[in-house]
Formats: C-alpha cells, structure tokens, sequence
C-alpha cells in the first residue's frame, strides 16, 4: 500500500495537475468533465493510441501515455508523475490492472484505494453492507444447500461476465468455474436499479453526514447479454434444450428515474453505507454505486457495492434529472473534476487523493 507520505512527496513536486485515466469504460466523461472544470486530460492506453476518441473532440484527452500492457503500466508511475498525473481510477482500471497493482501504484488516486479490499472481496464486502444496515439478499453458505433459486457471482468487477442463475446444486455444477471465488446469493424477485452517488468529504452544504456530504446524482438499469431481463428465471430450461445459456454480460445502460417516495430510503441507504466505510477503514471517497433490487413490497435489497465511477453514469455526460437539480449540466465526471479542483483551491488534496 502506498503511504500518505509518499503521496505527500510526489504532489509536491507538480506544478499543475493533469487527469488521467485509462482510456476505457467511462474515460469520455471523465476526460468531458475534467476539460469543463479546466484541466488538461491524459489519456492512457493499451497497445496503440485509440482512434474512436477522434469522434468525440469535447472527450478527447489533450496527449496519451501508451504501455505494452497493464503489467507496463505499474512500472512507470514516475513517468505518469513526471506528467503531474492524477489518477481517476474506474471498472476496468483496476480490473485490468488488478487489486494488488493498483494498492500499490505510486501515483496519486482519487479516492481511497483501502475500499478496494473491502469491495473486491464479496466476503468482506457482506461484512461492511450487513454493519452499515442494509438489507441484503440472503446468502448461501455452502452449494450443496442450494434450496432455492440462486444468483452467483464471481469476486471483482467483470461486467456481469461468469455470472449465472442456478435453481438447483445440479444447476451449480454445470455452470461453476470452481478456480475462482465466487458469492452465491438468493435470487431475488424486482427490478433492479443502479444508484449513483457521490460523497464528498470537503463539502459543508447539502446532504450532510458526520463528515461532509452524500449527492445523489442519477440511477440506471442494465441491458444484459445474451437473455433478457423477464427470462431470466422462467424460460432457462426451454433455453437450455435450444443449447442457449443466459449469460450476464453488460452491453449498455438504460435511463431511469425513481418513484419519488423511495428517494428518502435510497439517500438513508447511501448515507449508512458511507458512515460504515468512515469507521472501517476511512471512508469512500467520490462517486460509488449500491446495486439494488426494489420488490413488490416497496422494500431495497442491496446485492453490491461499486466503489467509484460505474458506466451507468455515461447516460448523463450532460447531468440526469437528479444531478441537474444540484448544477445544470453535473455529469459524474466532471462532478470528480470539481471535487479535485476544489481540494486544491482549499489546500486539501490529501484528504481525497490516496
């Protein structure tokens, strides 16, 4: 893990700061937001500079930093630092990177990177949701005691990929790659609905916690390969016998907005969740998502944490109908733009970069 110290060390010597991210899953947004508060962007890529962000100029990154790998990349943070890079870290980030190069990387993060072993571990991850309060779905201990149908996921963020629907241990079996660490879950009955928030530990107004405040920026749903949303359960054994296999792999977002009266619920939600991180291991810090399913009772069921920028924020590079009720035009990316730009205006930048 990186020290605050060492964080402290490297800022000191940038004579400006530059976002940068990887040039993948909400890159454009981000680089959007950080041009419309004022900064210079920087883009990192993979293998050759990506052509697609020509398409976009208002997302274009000003320059790019190419690796030959992700393993490259935790090699050369004193070339990014060089650079007076500040990293916003998202999904594939650290996926791709991988948990343990990431709590390492010795560039300055935005955000707390200790959340990320409480959130890539689904163990450790039930721990801080089931102490924060918040309902979840029922967890199943062992597969053989599957009695019930059941939602299994694969620790990190992969996308949905690997996820799968058993309704029986016989089901399990057939789909299970037993060489990773997995969560087996009641699968519960709803829709499921992606909440996007924001804490900030600098701001004094709004949505106040004990420290700072929590912004609710948007909500989302997910469209899910290779088997729609009112199939998932009913219809997998006629699929099965056509050699079909629903899988959950995420292709796109959809829009939303919540029924009004469970706004105070989704907020409480938010607000728990970040109380627990406070105590547990210094908090969250910027944009997180709770993945929920609201069922017929009215009632929130939270299946997962993210704990940064999630893709479903990509609907509003021009602000959702909630973020636009706190600045016209505040997209997730630009809101971590802001939150950077006043930390430095306020000389506290090391109580959000890591």
């Amino acid at each position: 893990m990186v020290t605050a110290d060492r964080i402290a060390e490297i800022l000191e010597g940038y004579d400006e700061l530059v976002i940068a991210t990887v040039c993948s899953h909400s890159s454009l947004q981000i680089f959007h937001g950080a041009r419309v508060e004022g900064f210079r962007t920087l883009g990192i890529a993979v293998g050759e500079r990506p052509k697609f962000y020509d398409a976009f100029p208002a997302a274009r990154p000003d320059s790019f930093f190419v690796v030959d790998s992700y393993e490259d990349l935790t090699h050369r943070a004193d070339e990014l630092a060089g650079m007076n890079a500040v990293a916003v870290p998202h999904g594939s980030f650290v996926e791709y990177m991988g948990a343990n190069a990431f709590l390492g990387f010795e560039l300055p993060i935005f955000g707390n990177r200790r959340v990320i072993e409480w959130e890539a571990d689904r163990e450790k991850q039930r721990v801080w949701l089931s102490a924060a309060g918040v309902e979840m779905p029922a967890k199943i201990e062992r597969p053989e005691a599957i009695d019930r149908p059941v939602f299994v996921k694969y620790h990190g963020a992969k996308g949905g990929r690997g996820s799968f629907i058993a309704k029986n241990y016989e089901d399990f079996l057939q789909f299970v790659d037993g060489s990773q660490p997995y969560t087996i879950q009641e699968y519960v009955i709803g829709t499921r609905y992606y909440i996007h928030f924001f804490y900030s530990p600098i701001a004094e107004e709004g949505y106040t916690l004990s420290r700072g405040t929590l912004e609710l920026l948007g909500f989302d749903r997910r469209d899910e390969t290779n088997i729609d949303e009112m199939y998932k359960l009913g219809a997998q054994e006629s699929l099965k016998k056509l050699g079909i296999y629903p899988t959950f792999v995420v292709t796109g977002n959809v829009p939303m907005v919540l029924r009004e009266s469970l706004l105070p619920k989704a907020l409480e939600m938010g607000e728990r969740v970040v109380e627990k991180s406070l105590e547990l291991f210094g908090g969250m810090i910027g944009p997180f998502c709770l993945e929920t399913i609201v069922t017929d009772q009215l009632q929130f069921k939270v299946f997962e944490v993210s704990s940064r920028i999630v893709a479903g924020t990509n609907l509003y590079i021009s602000g959702s109908p909630y973020s636009d009720l706190l600045e016209p035009g505040m997209s997730t990316g630009r809101r971590i733009a802001r939150e950077i730009r006043l930390a430095s205006k306020r000389g506290r930048l090391l109580d959000i970069l890591t």
